[in-house]
């Protein structure tokens, strides 16, 4: 029966992340551009046009489908192929390396921890690279089938909670939990929220006159990649503007 699920699973999975052929919104970044703006422990966002892509936009409302962390190569010398100097979260293939070339195509965004020391960026990455080879469990079609209608006609305050409906591993297909647990393992917030309420009388007293702020992390298996975006605590870091652009070196056409 096992066999049987992950079969049906793995052939599921090679449909909803087939590309659709449709174009990205905006202009991809290039191989180039990119390589000059990352640093070590950037998280890359990608505006993907497979089936689960398209799904993923649209219960998270973002232009982003996908997210992937910048670990660069020689953190994978004798790990991965030459080139490679990311690791992401594949429904079929599981955690992996790629390179570059993989998002040559894409519309991207590099999102940037503010304030991480060197020790806190080995951390971040380290956490991911122990997770290369860990599968997602195609035995759980539910998962996956939920993947199946791209715009389920859902309230917007309900479709964060789509992605998480399932068994215990919902959201490795949509990669951005395992780098959320990732910053969570050295205590970086991605998306937290407000833990007020449970404090006492007395502590929040304290709090309030101090004008402190306590929170709890969200749990990482609700970050999206959405989340990264708007998160507070991340730098957002465009590729095209570290490539020194100048709107001087456009050359405009006629509209007539």
């Amino acid at each position: 029966m096992n066999r049987t699920l992950r079969w049906v699973g793995r052939g599921l999975a090679a449909f909803l992340t087939k590309p659709t052929g449709r174009d990205c919104i905006s202009p991809p970044s290039g191989r180039l551009k990119l390589a000059a703006a990352l640093q070590i422990g950037d998280v890359l966002l990608v505006e993907g046009t497979s089936r689960i892509s398209v799904a993923i936009k649209y219960l998270t409302q973002s232009t982003w489908s996908h997210a992937c962390l910048y670990v660069g190569e020689d953190a994978l010398k004798g790990l991965a192929p030459l080139g490679h100097c990311f690791v992401e979260a594949d429904v079929v293939e599981g955690v992996r390396t790629v390179g570059l070339d993989e998002f040559d195509n894409c519309h991207s965004r590099i999102c940037r921890a503010r304030g991480l020391s060197l020790e806190e960026k080995n951390a971040v990455t380290s956490f991911v690279i122990e997770k290369i080879g860990s599968q997602y469990d195609l035995r759980n079609i539910i998962d996956l089938a939920r993947y199946l209608l791209p715009t389920p006609p859902v309230p917007t305050r309900f479709r964060r909670k789509l992605l998480t409906f399932g068994s215990g591993e919902p959201t490795k297909a949509i990669c951005s939990s395992l780098i959320a647990e990732a910053f969570e393992a050295i205590h970086f917030p991605v998306m937290p929220h407000a833990a007020q309420s449970a404090l006492s009388a007395t502590e929040q007293r304290v709090v309030n006159r101090l004008g402190l702020k306590i929170f709890t992390p969200a749990q990482s298996a609700l970050i999206t990649p959405r989340d990264f975006d708007v998160s507070p605590y991340f730098e957002i870091i465009k590729p095209s503007l570290v490539a020194s652009f100048n709107h001087r070196d456009l050359e405009w056409g006629s509209n007539r």
